[in-house]
């Protein structure tokens, strides 16, 4: 079944591309086993240098790039630009700082040496979403290859030109031939690809469905896996909050790439002192949103990437009203080509509907009343999720509680959830496991190996040989004539001994 690129905003065919045939992933896959050898050896300042250029490349190649990623997947142009950008940011992050975390790390035991290094593990698979199309991939691309080891790419099939797009970026950079590459496969055929004994790793980004399959096939192969995939993010504004900025952000932090982000913010707790103003200001906002073509720089809200994404969270919609919900502005799909959707609000859903513990891929907000720090904490936490979560208080002991009490690999206070290169980045719970970004990402997919040199004592003299110490040296009668006879020699000790031997006479 061919993969295809359509676009979103129209529903048009772009490209069209044929699956690898075995022989030809066959070929990829001995690369990248060969490459993994060999360029472990390349020294870090080589691996620098190709980082960097690749930096440049993708700020020179900025408007191309971004222009794929709004035809393929519908996020808006200018959105698509900073992206790019953000990709080149974390390039020069491994560029300048692979040094400093990979440095060994010396620890104090009883012998001469005890040390960890850190070694790349080989061959890593990284099976991506379209939501990030650059941005997910290079999260994982700059601190595998700055680390030593070579990036196997099963990109979503939806974004072909983009996956294509990384593949050439790296080569033109200059890293060796097999370093990076694009694997064009069906989703059924990455089973095949990580039960692949030159596969050492698997990085997955994605579904919790994907994440559940891929990680119990890895782990039945005992094989390493970094998790990063749904979420239900709360949003929890106290009154101490900044009210406008916190209600402008809440906004952002909904419909940041159409609402589709694993850490766009899906639940908003509002503390009831609050609440009745927020409700009315955010509501007004997300009114205000332009939605439409995303090549233009007006537009706010592009298309969804696909019909079946607009599909899903009508459904949503759907349940969410028939629990209860009011819905206080959108709510439909938008008539016309393309994968629209309104900017959604609905409030008065019951807690305990299944509705509010999912992940809700649009912009559709769900907003709460909630009556202390203690309930936000409690109702944030009610969730199989455990990626990110948003706090606004100028409270410090309220912002000690939520530090400390939200269940989520992040909190982000008075600012919204983000991913940074400098900040490790990952989930807990249903959220997934392990880490991207920062040293921690990048040592993910590296083998803490302990080294121990134990001292080595010096070797004691050699014994002195015996000797026979005699009063008086018994000397036979000659049998050979004087001048070959040997000489009898004495060497008398501080002791008061003497040491008799033999040696040869020499002749005059």
């Amino acid at each position: 079944m061919p993969i295809q690129s359509l676009n979103p905003a129209t529903g048009k065919l772009l490209r069209s591309f044929e699956p690898l045939m075995p022989e030809a992933l066959e070929a990829k896959l001995a690369l990248a086993a060969e490459t993994a050898k060999t360029y472990p050896s390349e020294s870090l300042e080589q691996r620098a240098f190709w980082m960097r250029r690749l930096a440049l490349l993708l700020e020179n190649d900025l408007e191309e790039l971004a222009q794929t990623m709004t035809l393929e997947m519908g996020k808006t142009l200018a959105s698509a630009r900073v992206e790019v950008h953000k990709c080149a940011n974390a390039c020069r992050y491994y560029a300048e700082n692979a040094a400093r975390i990979l440095m060994r790390e010396n620890i104090e035991t009883e012998h001469e040496q005890s040390y960890v290094r850190w070694d790349p593990l080989g061959v890593v698979l990284a099976v991506m979403p379209w939501n990030f199309p650059l941005w997910q991939v290079f999260r994982f691309l700059a601190p595998a290859l700055m680390a030593g080891n070579v990036g196997l790419l099963k990109h979503a099939s939806n974004v072909p030109q983009c996956a294509l797009a990384i593949e050439a970026l790296v080569r033109r950079a200059g890293f060796p031939r097999g370093t990076f590459q694009t694997l064009l496969i069906e989703a059924r055929q990455v089973e095949t690809v990580l039960a692949d004994e030159r596969i050492a790793a698997v990085t997955v980004t994605g579904s919790e469905a994907a994440g559940r399959a891929i990680a119990a096939q890895a782990g039945w192969l005992i094989k390493k896996t970094v998790l990063e995939l749904g979420g239900c993010d709360a949003f929890i504004v106290m009154p101490s909050a900044d009210f406008d900025t916190a209600v402008a952000n809440a906004v952002m932090a909904r419909c940041i790439n159409s609402g589709q982000s694993c850490i766009a913010a899906k639940r908003f707790l509002i503390h009831d002192e609050i609440y009745d103003r927020f409700e009315q200001s955010f509501v007004q906002l997300m009114e205000s949103l332009a939605v439409g073509d995303p090549l233009k720089g007006d537009t706010d809200l592009g298309p969804l990437a696909t019909p079946q994404i607009v599909d899903d969270l009508m459904v949503q919609v759907e349940a969410a009203k028939a629990a209860g919900g009011r819905v206080l502005t959108g709510g439909e799909r938008m008539v016309g080509d393309g994968s629209y959707f309104e900017p959604t609000v609905i409030v008065g859903v019951p807690r305990h509907a299944a509705v509010c513990r999912e992940e809700t891929f649009g912009p559709v907000a769900l907003l709460f009343r909630v009556a202390s720090v203690s309930d936000a904490i409690e109702f944030a936490n009610d969730t199989p999720f455990g990626l990110g979560a948003s706090a606004w208080t100028r409270d410090v002991v309220e912002q000690k509680r939520f530090s400390e009490e939200l269940q989520a690999g992040g909190v982000f206070l008075n600012t919204p959830v983000a991913s940074d290169p400098r900040l490790p980045f990952g989930g807990i719970k249903h959220s997934g496991y392990g880490r991207e970004l920062s040293a921690a990402g990048m040592r993910e997919f590296l083998n803490a190996k302990t080294v121990v040199v134990a001292e080595v004592k010096p070797e004691a003299p050699a014994p002195l040989p015996r000797l026979t110490i005699f009063e008086e040296p018994h000397v036979p009668e000659a049998v050979l004539p004087l001048a070959e006879q040997p000489l009898l020699t004495r060497e008398d000790t501080p002791e008061g001994t003497s040491i008799y031997g033999l040696a040869r006479r020499t002749k005059k």
